[in-house]
């Protein structure tokens, strides 16, 4: 499914406070797996973390690599899937944790603070 066919049950899930996994191929084809919280907005998943982080350091390397976010709360799952990037540029950091504030809690100061950008080109789940 593409981002503008989710309905609005799909949209409110997606504004419940829940964590998520963050899935990445690591440079051996296995998959890097972490937990996760996200925003999205947009057709966009933004993930705020530090930049010497493993994931932001995998995606700096490789921008454009596909990554896949996955929301889960028991029978309820939304697969969200794309092409990402990590950003330090300030602005767009600023948008992600403004978006992360209004979702979990404002996060504290971190002048290391990047944001990963997934943009959504494919959506699988059952909500």
């Amino acid at each position: 499914m593409k981002p503008d066919a989710l309905d609005d049950a799909a949209r409110a899930f997606l504004t419940e406070r829940h964590l998520a996994t963050l899935s990445l191929p690591r440079r051996d084809g296995s998959i890097q797996v972490v937990a996760i919280a996200f925003t999205y907005r947009d057709g966009i998943v933004r993930v705020i973390t530090g930049g010497a982080s493993v994931k932001a350091r995998r995606l700096a390397d490789h921008p454009g690599l596909r990554a896949n976010v996955c929301q889960v709360d028991g029978g309820r799952w939304l697969s969200l899937e794309g092409p990402a990037v990590v950003t330090d540029d300030p602005e767009r950091v600023a948008v992600a944790v403004e978006l992360y504030g209004a979702r979990y809690r404002q996060p504290a100061d971190n002048p290391e603070r990047v944001a990963i950008e997934i943009t959504v080109d494919r959506i699988t789940g059952r909500w």
